[in-house]
């Protein structure tokens, strides 16, 4: 049976985007009190390890670093299918960057034991930076297949698997452990069921902190994030704006004029 690993991160509702600010002092999202979601491209990550477990056998792992509010993605996830769910939540881990999360979620999967396989999306709704899956592989030291769009072949240890690339694609050949970053093009993520949210009640969600890790507190969160913010300034995005007035002719034909004589048309 395969030993899957799917990280998951708890990201603002697009919904409440409004909420979400930036520190001026740190450079960091401040997400006050947008609620939190899964991201959208990690829903593609579980959905994979979830058809895996059903063709081939697999015990999936959640895990997802962040306040005790991501608990509830994780608990999500449960209810999808999942078989164990871990948060890595501890005030040291805030303010980190792609490096500074790679390294802990890296820490938290050798805490897990030997895993086959380790699922995430390519990339973050909030920050977007396609590090966290690649840096995770080379503090696992696996092999990494960004961009997944496909798992062509599963033949033993050795997977073939579709990878996109810039105006093109690109088959791989790798053999497990290895580590995947997926993109939405892989599958359609499933609904949650009444059945599975009463199954995901009886799970309980494991949480670490910093000291179950054993990492010191400066490779961690804000201190152990070699990406610095040095400076940030605003801009004002100005229109002006015209009234057209007339009957609908009229006013497609005033229209029409001026996208003419702007060059639009």
């Amino acid at each position: 049976m395969l030993n899957i690993v799917v990280c998951v991160k708890a990201v603002p509702d697009p919904q409440d985007a409004c909420k979400i600010k930036i520190d001026p002092a740190s450079g960091n999202l401040t997400r006050g009190n947008a609620a939190l979601v899964i991201n959208p491209l990690d829903k593609h990550a579980m959905e994979a390890a979830l058809r895996i477990k059903k063709q081939a056998g697999a015990h999936i792992t959640v895990l997802s670093m962040g306040p005790p509010g991501a608990g509830n993605i994780v608990k999500e996830c449960l209810a999808l299918g999942a078989d164990r769910g871990i948060l890595l939540s501890d005030r040291a881990f805030g303010g980190a960057d792609a490096f500074a999360t790679a390294r802990t979620l890296a820490e938290g999967i050798k805490k897990i034991g030997p895993c086959d396989l380790v699922l995430c999306g390519m990339a973050s709704s909030d920050g977007a930076t396609e590090w966290v899956g690649p840096e995770m592989a080379v503090f696992l030291k696996m092999p990494v297949v960004t961009m997944v769009s496909e798992i062509v072949e599963q033949k033993g240890a050795w997977w073939t698997v579709k990878a996109d690339i810039e105006d093109g694609y690109r088959l791989m050949a790798v053999k497990l452990p290895a580590v995947f970053t997926v993109t939405r093009d892989l599958n359609s993520p499933r609904n949650l069921s009444f059945s599975g949210i009463i199954k995901a009640r009886k799970k309980e969600i494991t949480q670490w902190a910093l000291a179950d890790l054993g990492l010191p507190e400066t490779a961690v969160g804000l201190e152990g994030s070699p990406t610095i913010v040095s400076s940030m300034t605003t801009t004002e995005s100005r229109r002006e704006v015209e009234m057209i007035s007339g009957t609908r002719e009229e006013m497609a034909e005033q229209l029409v004029e001026k996208l003419t004589s702007a060059g639009v048309i």
